[in-house]
């Protein structure tokens, strides 16, 4: 049934139609509206026999996940930010013995400096770590991709983060259609586990593997992300066939029909580049845009086909990998190796910066007419940076960097006289 939600009650809502059995959670903004919503309609018995624990921190509601998914329950949580980075030890291990656990990060910049706004630094820094990470555009996306995150995990055995920008979805009103109860257990099954801890049955998790068997296992790890590039399309498409709406997959082309310039992005941000290239075809621009739905496993040859006909692919991401650059766009990069495609790297809205319409639409101008430097900085303030640079010049103790681009900016960029 189609309402306006928050974002947030709208993601709670379509995990509670997965009915999970398991969820600990642990309260961090911006994701902690899910969680709460959710706590809720445990408490009220709105999800049958599902066990809600509050636990003392992020890594204890992973670890705690790890013991009830392993004892065959299907289960949830989500977290952000510094949460993830926190219970990092937890992701590897919950990838490593293969366990179907759905998590939604509601992406957030990393600290320090503290900062509580989206960017996608924190789902970026465990982009290894062995989980498939899905990436929404919208409300609804957000809802539909919890659904076929379980089911996606639970065929695989392997955990999924559903990757939601933190306050602009997390937090936005906007309208969202979930299914019945009735056409989400017709879609996704009840959770059989590849293996479960069973005292009439016993085995072991977790052993010590030496180099005579790790790297065959890291191996195996990998092809269950190459068998979730052809298992996404596919649940997608019953997805379709069964609520009767397009949400997920692996990428999704945007006016690339003969368009000369290609812009790529993961997540809300591509709401806003659809305006840009729109604009830009009004005055006659061959533009287009590719959202990618699908981070991990990286949908590279599904790139390859939407792009290869584009003289230049600009990537707008929200992360930055400190004296390298773009980390999507070294993706892209791989998968257009051999081609002739020029591919621009943006590195845009760090820390909840604005990405505009306006800078968008001047950005890719700039690309087409005479290039981009690599890689481009939108709309950073170079008279800001530049004061830093020649402060650290003059003296040894120039004092701490945030605290001197703050104070040249001013809280809230109102620069105090």
């Amino acid at each position: 049934m189609r309402y306006q939600r928050e974002g947030s009650q709208a993601i709670a809502q379509a995990v509670a139609l997965c009915r999970p059995e398991v969820m600990a959670c642990y309260p961090i903004s911006p994701q902690t509206h899910i969680v709460e919503a959710l706590s809720r309609m445990v408490k009220a018995g709105e999800i049958g026999s599902c066990q809600f624990l509050n636990v003392e921190s992020e890594f204890a509601a992973l670890s705690v996940l790890i013991g009830a998914s392993a004892m065959g329950a299907r289960a949830y949580t989500a977290t952000t930010s510094q949460g993830l980075l926190f219970m990092a030890e937890a992701v590897y291990n919950a990838a490593g013995l293969g366990l179907p656990i759905v998590m939604t990060i509601a992406n957030r910049a990393l600290s320090a400096p503290i900062n509580i706004w989206n960017d996608h630094s924190d789902s970026m820094a465990l982009r290894d770590a062995g989980w498939i990470q899905l990436f929404a555009e919208d409300g609804q996306e957000a809802a539909d991709l919890h659904i076929q995150a379980f089911r996606l995990a639970e065929e695989l055995s392997c955990p999924v983060m559903v990757c939601v920008d933190g306050y602009i979805l997390t937090h936005a009103y906007e309208p969202v259609d979930l299914p019945s109860q009735t056409e989400v257990d017709a879609y996704l099954p009840p959770y059989e586990p590849v293996f479960v801890l069973d005292p009439a049955d016993p085995i072991s998790i977790g052993a010590m593997v030496g180099p005579e068997a790790y790297p065959e296992v890291r191996y195996l790890a990998h092809h269950k992300h190459l068998r979730a590039l052809d298992m996404i399309p596919r649940l997608q498409q019953e997805f379709a066939t069964s609520i009767g709406r397009t949400s997920g997959g692996l990428l999704h082309s945007y006016r690339t029909e003969e368009a000369h310039t290609i812009v790529v992005a993961l997540g809300s941000v591509n709401g806003t580049i659809k305006e840009a290239v729109d604009e830009l075809r009004a005055e006659g621009m061959a533009v287009g845009a590719v959202k990618l739905c699908a981070y991990r496993p990286f949908p590279s040859q599904a790139l390859r086909h939407a792009v290869e006909q584009a003289e230049r692919v600009i990537v707008v991401e929200k992360d930055l990998s400190v004296g390298k650059g773009g980390i999507v766009s070294s993706e892209v990069k791989m998968a257009l190796h051999g081609l002739p495609t020029v591919v621009d790297t943006v590195i845009a809205g760090l820390g909840g910066r604005a990405i505009t319409q306006a800078s968008l639409v001047r950005m890719i101008k700039a690309a087409c007419e005479e290039g981009l430097e690599e890689p481009h900085f939108l709309d950073l303030n170079w008279e800001v940076v530049n004061n830093e640079l020649a402060r650290q010049q003059e003296t040894r103790r120039s004092g701490s960097t945030p605290e001197n681009v703050l104070r040249e900016v001013g809280p809230f960029g109102v620069r105090v006289q």
